[in-house]
């Protein structure tokens, strides 16, 4: 079984992952820092050498093989629900987890988050709160097309949402949704 986590960069998936894997005795997988082990570039150099339709070829390619293992939990990329086949191979593979957060509060981790601005592109050629208000508005219908569980972050801690996370995957695998 694999658990997948989704949505937008902020929303706390890598932290939370690592966090939930632990508790699961699972192993745990960064989406964007496989594709950069994989491709031997940072997801920024992959947009700026091959646009975004190249950096999704290599997204989906990493994903597909990363949904072939067991027992783990993958924070994927904000965007690899973008396509259509990867949301229903992510739902095949266990559940899916939209991790749900405002705008302004993904923004705000956003910025204060070092790590981000030099390994991942901007999106829109607008400030970070407008890219998150744009990119929530697109992207909420693909992810809760893909999620079978959703989880509020606003306000909570990462230990707050991994027991809750851990809570809902077991008893959606005991209801038989998570294989």
């Amino acid at each position: 079984m694999i658990v997948s986590l989704v949505g937008l960069r902020g929303s706390g998936k890598s932290a939370v992952g690592r966090r939930l894997a632990e508790r699961l005795d699972f192993d745990f997988v960064d989406g964007d820092e496989e594709i950069e082990r994989v491709a031997g570039r940072s997801v920024a150099e992959i947009f700026a050498e091959s646009g975004e339709p190249g950096f999704r070829q290599i997204e989906r390619e990493v994903v597909v093989g990363l949904l072939e293992r067991d027992r783990l939990v993958l924070a994927s990329g904000g965007g690899a629900i973008l396509d259509e086949r990867t949301r229903a191979d992510l739902r095949r593979s266990g559940p899916v987890c939209w991790l749900r957060a405002s705008p302004e509060t993904l923004a705000a981790r956003v910025v204060s988050d070092e790590s981000t601005g030099d390994r991942r592109p901007r999106l829109a050629g607008t400030g970070v709160l407008e890219e998150m208000k744009e990119l929530s508005s697109t992207r909420a219908p693909l992810y809760a097309d893909a999620a079978t569980i959703e989880v509020e972050t606003e306000g909570r801690t990462i230990a707050e949402v991994a027991e809750e996370l851990y809570s809902l995957v077991v008893a959606d695998v005991a209801e038989g949704g998570g294989e």
